[in-house]
């Protein structure tokens, strides 16, 4: 089974620098969208449902702004939006799609680097997901929590870390809350499995010619239960195009699509 997520900053922005002739040729069982900034209604043109797939989107309800889309090669028995949270469902956020005993989730946790009121915000939202990762460990199904964590774990995870430790992503805070993530609740950063190289980043600044100097962060992630652990194969970081600020990242696991968990 191949997932790929990615941070689109913009599905229409996206399209045209050709991420969507670059899937055609990648096999991908789901494929997890973040940033989508654009309604439904804006999507009519085929590009956006990509022949194979059923796709489904949730939008921010603020035009331009945030949205997840889930595309998967075959239909889910349940589709679940949002957290049941006012404040970040509006936000467009959470996508969720249940194959059997496993689940997808197409994830945009919040960015705070804008304004303090935003890092506020993403306080909150952390809060409020932890629980929401703690309730899922409980339940007897699979997850990969595909998407933009906007945290960078440790120092190997983004290149200038010593001049980053006050800054949004890797905030003292944002890193011990991936520690309880992983350490205390069990989840897994799947891509660590198979890959524990430095120099392994998903998001470049557009300042300073940081994606030809591989300045980067590792904001994308797919995080499994631990149930999963045995079952990641291999993980890749697409960087020969640029469709976005972000790279799509690939991981196939030694699962059947749909599952047969």
């Amino acid at each position: 089974m191949r997932i790929i997520t990615l941070n689109a900053n913009g599905i229409r922005s996206a399209a045209r620098k050709g991420f969507f002739d670059w899937l055609k040729q990648q096999d991908a069982d789901v494929v997890c969208i973040q940033e989508t900034k654009a309604q439904e209604h804006q999507l009519g043109d085929e590009t956006f449902w990509p022949q194979g797939y059923f796709t489904y989107y949730h939008d921010a309800e603020k035009k331009g702004y945030s949205g997840v889309a889930l595309f998967c090669r075959s239909e889910p028995d349940r589709i679940i939006t949002g957290l049941g949270s006012e404040e970040f469902d509006q936000e467009g956020r959470y996508i969720e799609a249940q194959f059997g005993k496993l689940s997808v989730i197409s994830l945009y946790l919040p960015s705070g680097s804008s304004s303090e009121e935003r890092q506020a915000a993403k306080f909150r939202f952390m809060d409020l997901f932890l629980d929401h990762m703690r309730a899922l460990r409980r339940k007897r199904r699979e997850y990969i929590v595909c998407g933009d964590w906007n945290i960078a774990h440790k120092p190997i995870d983004l290149k200038n870390w010593k001049s980053n430790q006050k800054n949004s992503g890797f905030l003292p805070e944002e890193r011990a809350w991936l520690d309880t993530l992983f350490d205390e609740l069990g989840w897994v950063d799947a891509f660590r499995v198979v890959n524990t190289e430095p120099d392994q980043y998903t998001w470049w600044s557009n300042r300073g010619q940081a994606w030809a100097k591989n300045v980067g962060w590792r904001l994308d992630y797919q995080v499994v239960s631990p149930g999963l652990r045995d079952k990641i194969r291999s993980a890749s970081i697409y960087t020969e195009q640029r469709f976005s600020d972000h790279a799509p990242l690939s991981m196939d696991y030694d699962l059947p699509f749909p599952p047969d968990l």
